[in-house]
């Protein structure tokens, strides 16, 4: 563990300042080939599908999960997002946009050790 002698003064502060500008506006349709990766006993089945995208210097990924009903898969082997039960969609990414929007790691760690 971590101990700070009788006596001992320990302070901190955070200070940032500066300015700059990120704008970002997305629109994306996309159509995610899924996997079934368990079938239940009354037929219902568990997906899971993943897509990366890469997009001006960035990379977009798309993750879906949860559990579709034989019902909701039409003729075409398609089910919509609201018919996935306990979905689970996740929509991210990483690269320089990403990277400029995340403060840096030692301001994280700071922010942590002396949150106040």
């Amino acid at each position: 563990g971590v101990s700070i002698a009788a006596g001992a003064d320990v302070q901190g502060s955070s200070d940032f300042s500066g300015t700059g500008s990120v704008s970002r506006n997305e629109q994306l349709t996309l159509r995610v080939a899924s996997t079934v990766v368990e079938r239940l006993p009354n037929g219902v089945v568990r997906i899971e599908g993943r897509q990366e995208v890469r997009v001006n210097h960035e990379l977009r990924e798309l993750l879906v999960t949860g559990y579709v009903r034989p019902a909701d898969i039409s003729r075409r082997n398609e089910v919509s997002y609201d018919r996935i039960a306990n979905a689970r969609i996740s929509y991210g990414g990483r690269g320089i946009i990403s990277n400029v929007q995340q403060p840096r790691y030692g301001q994280q760690i700071l922010e942590i050790v002396t949150p106040f």
